[in-house]
């Protein structure tokens, strides 16, 4: 049984998310502003948190950005406003997804499927096979299968759930390159209803996290009007 955090300040949306999931099995637990929202992280272990994006106290942005100095639950979105900034805002501080007011519920129930069957829960890391427990080493750049940890030149990286995925796929497909829609598809899965600028975000957070020079690339590299590979440069 999955545990969800639906953090909002409008009881009744909170009241119909939380009737809507447990009729689908999830436990619920429930917040009505950022500074709760945040205790409650630290406290307590959650497949998946919905996180409004306007809450009192601390914004949902701000309640985001320090949930990720210690966890990589993933987080959906939600926000009222419309704007692809907002969007693109809400991945830049370390969403996994958004969704916008008013949304449909069916469209929740599909996005929080979508990222569970991808996400490291406990069960899937008792299910990986030995080679997937392995450590992979590149220059500097060292990653930690077993326990998704990131270390460049031995200090410790702290990447979301997607951003580990995406950046270990890559590392194990070297020199290959591969589309925006290609990535969307493997990392996201194919019923993502996202679209390819969320590939963007996630990439740029990574080089700001893993690169020396995030506007000249040691690992993440581009092949302009084509996509994204990994290539370690040589010095």
């Amino acid at each position: 049984m999955a545990k969800v955090l639906v953090v909002d300040d409008e009881k009744l949306i909170v009241k119909g998310l939380r009737f809507a999931l447990e009729q689908d099995s999830y436990e619920v637990d429930a917040a009505y502003d950022g500074e709760e929202a945040l205790e409650k992280a630290k406290s307590n272990h959650y497949d998946i948190i919905l996180l409004d994006l306007m809450l009192p106290r601390l914004s949902g942005m701000e309640v985001c950005q320090q949930i990720r100095e210690f966890s990589d639950v993933p987080i959906i979105m939600v926000t009222a406003k419309g704007e692809d900034m907002d969007k693109i805002m809400g991945l830049e501080y370390g969403a996994d997804d958004y969704v916008t007011k008013p949304f449909n519920i069916l469209e929740v129930k599909a996005r929080i499927k979508a990222i569970l069957r991808r996400t490291n829960s406990p069960r899937k890391k008792e299910a990986r096979s030995e080679e997937e427990e392995g450590v992979i080493k590149s220059g500097d750049l060292v990653l930690e299968r077993s326990n998704r940890r990131v270390f460049v030149k031995g200090r410790e990286v702290n990447l979301t759930s997607k951003e580990f995925e995406l950046l270990e796929f890559l590392v194990n497909h070297p020199k290959k390159v591969y589309g925006r829609a290609k990535l969307l598809e493997i990392i996201w899965g194919k019923d993502y209803p996202g679209d390819e600028r969320t590939v963007d975000v996630h990439v740029r957070r990574l080089r700001e996290k893993i690169e020396p020079a995030p506007s000249d690339p040691t690992y993440v590299q581009t092949k302009w009007g084509v996509g994204y590979y990994y290539s370690e440069k040589k010095a």
